[in-house]
């Protein structure tokens, strides 16, 4: 593979989200009277996935996908201002503890030295994304950002990738995606005509796929073999 732009995913990829949503909920929890287990943690994690595929398809807007996850993993009701209310105090320690991955630097150095410009495709909100970019030092490191605020669609339909590519200024078949979610920014990719990597970082797979990667420092000795 021989791409002229590298599409970067920015959560799991670049940005320890998972490890900033831990943090976030050790902090929060005990603010309203929980427990921080373990078990908790992964029921935070359970309850978000179908609310972020209502907004993903656009049947939800991103504050009420905010609601319904502190409305399931609560077991609480409330008006849309306490609720709103509630997500903010997890939001307060999530985003202090954001982070960037210890091999992104390296790799966007490597990539720039290779003559690789890059951008971001990100399922966030703009706001929200493009104050993780600079908390984390990053903002200055990549190219532009697209998210679903800019183009009206998620990740993994096609029409995502494609829109952004055309933003950027490339067919989509000169154009790289690499993230961790194999099925939004693999296979959405794909169905686009980009290429695509995988990058696993907790070797969850799928096993099948060729194009993968555990770091993305092993990224630029992958397209050159590609």
């Amino acid at each position: 593979m021989n791409p002229r732009g590298v599409l970067l995913d920015l959560d799991g990829t670049l940005v320890d989200h998972e490890g900033a949503a831990a943090a976030g909920l050790r902090g929060w929890l005990p603010s309203i009277g929980l427990a921080p287990t373990d078990e908790a943690i992964a029921r935070w994690a359970a309850v978000q996935e179908p609310h972020l595929a209502a907004w993903r398809d656009g049947r939800i807007t991103f504050a009420e996908q905010r609601r319904r996850r502190v409305r399931d993993f609560l077991g609480t009701q409330g008006s849309d201002a306490e609720l709103d209310e509630i997500f903010a105090g997890y939001l307060t320690h999530y985003e202090s503890a954001w982070c960037a991955y210890d091999d992104v630097a390296d790799a966007l150095t490597a990539l720039a030295a290779a003559g690789l410009p890059t951008a971001v495709l990100t399922n966030g909100s703009r706001g929200q994304q493009l104050r993780k970019l600079g908390r984390t030092g990053l903002g200055d490191r990549v190219g532009p950002v697209f998210t679903v605020d800019d183009l009206g669609v998620a990740k993994p339909h096609a029409e995502a990738f494609r829109r952004a590519c055309a933003r950027w200024g490339f067919p989509p078949g000169e154009v790289l995606s690499v993230g961790d979610d194999h099925a939004l920014d693999v296979l959405g990719a794909r169905a686009a005509g980009l290429s695509a990597v995988h990058l696993d970082r907790h070797d969850r797979g799928p096993a099948g796929e060729t194009h993968r990667i555990t770091s993305l420092r092993e990224l630029p000795a992958h397209l050159s073999a590609g």
